[in-house]
């Protein structure tokens, strides 16, 4: 079997940006799961829609390197691999839409599901599936929202090469946080991680290849509980030990924070069933407890955050809303 494969300088024919209107489908986020659910829907003829608040790719278009998606032996950057989600999902007609942030879902009848956006566009479809994925947790301590992007980010994909020979404290130490600061080491002058357990629940193997590393250090059993600066920015991360007590300040030019994230549920609270953490509760076709409503990747319940899992979850959703949208037709 022959099989083609484009450049990510190939573009599809792009549709023109949708003001809101009718679908069959309505996928909420476009980043792993909710583009491959797409890719299957739209291939299968059925009219689609992807809604993204940002631009397509999610968590998954910030990552730098990406070394467990089967495939490819050798990684590939985030952005790459999202592009080429993105490339095929329109190649089989599907339409993306970014920038429209979904601000309300409302289930008005069977077959009938309209999903409003911050702008005021209105869209309406017979399925929605619901694919918003996660955000970076806050941390809620002095100083991060007086110098978020001033010095304090939580992208080092985004915004590490502004810190090119700088020292650099990377708050977190699990697989996100070693994975962006492998990255910050390359151009860095040093990089000290932040991590309030006595070890890293990160894998073995990135523990390896970054703890390793002359240029970095983790501060087990710390936690950040401030940041201090000035007019130019951030300078120090305030952290505690949280055996002793003990509070002290790390000199640093650049922080980044990655505390865990959170399912971006917010909008659907109040209509669909959700755990204490905010996220959705499904069944084994992905079907949320409202007809018509599916949830995938990493906003379910009882889920991995990961592209497999992400992937594995979007296929299952369009097989589910195949099967739902037939039912209506002989209905």
């Amino acid at each position: 079997m022959m099989f083609e494969f484009k450049l990510e300088t190939d573009t599809p024919k792009q549709p023109s940006q949708p003001l809101g209107g009718s679908y069959d489908v309505i996928v909420v986020g476009a980043g792993p799961a909710g583009l491959t659910a797409a890719i299957y829907t739209a291939r299968d003829a059925i009219k689609t829609v992807v809604l993204d608040k940002a631009t397509a790719g999610g968590l998954g278009a910030l990552t730098d390197l990406v070394e467990n998606y089967p495939g490819f032996p050798e990684g590939i950057s985030g952005p790459k691999l999202m592009h080429r989600f993105r490339l095929q999902t329109e190649r089989f007609g599907a339409t993306v839409a970014e920038f429209q942030e979904v601000t309300r879902i409302e289930s008005v009848a069977r077959g009938l599901i309209k999903v409003h956006t911050a702008d005021g566009n209105l869209y309406e479809g017979k399925v929605v599936i619901i694919a918003t994925g996660s955000k970076p947790k806050k941390l809620g301590v002095p100083g991060e929202e007086e110098f978020y992007g001033r010095g304090l980010s939580y992208c080092a994909t985004c915004d590490g090469p502004l810190f090119k020979g700088k020292d650099v404290v990377i708050v977190g130490c699990g697989n996100s946080g070693l994975q962006e600061g492998l990255n910050v080491l390359s151009y860095a002058n040093s990089v000290k991680f932040l991590m309030s357990h006595a070890s890293s629940s990160a894998e073995k193997t990135l523990q390896q290849r970054v703890l390793g590393s002359e240029k970095s250090m983790c501060y087990f059993n710390h936690r950040a509980v401030g940041f201090k600066g000035d007019a130019r920015g951030v300078n120090a991360v305030v952290m505690e030990n949280v055996e002793t007590g003990e509070v002290s300040t790390l000199p640093a030019d650049g922080v980044f924070v990655y505390a865990g994230y959170i399912p971006d549920t917010a909008f659907a609270k109040g209509l669909l069933e959700m755990d204490d953490a905010g996220h959705i509760k499904t069944d084994e076709k992905m079907r949320t407890n409202v007809e018509g409503i599916l949830a995938i990747g990493d906003v379910r319940a009882d889920t991995l955050a990961q592209y497999t899992v992400a992937v594995g979850d979007g296929t299952k959703s369009a097989f589910t809303a195949r099967e739902y949208l037939a039912e209506l037709k002989e209905a």
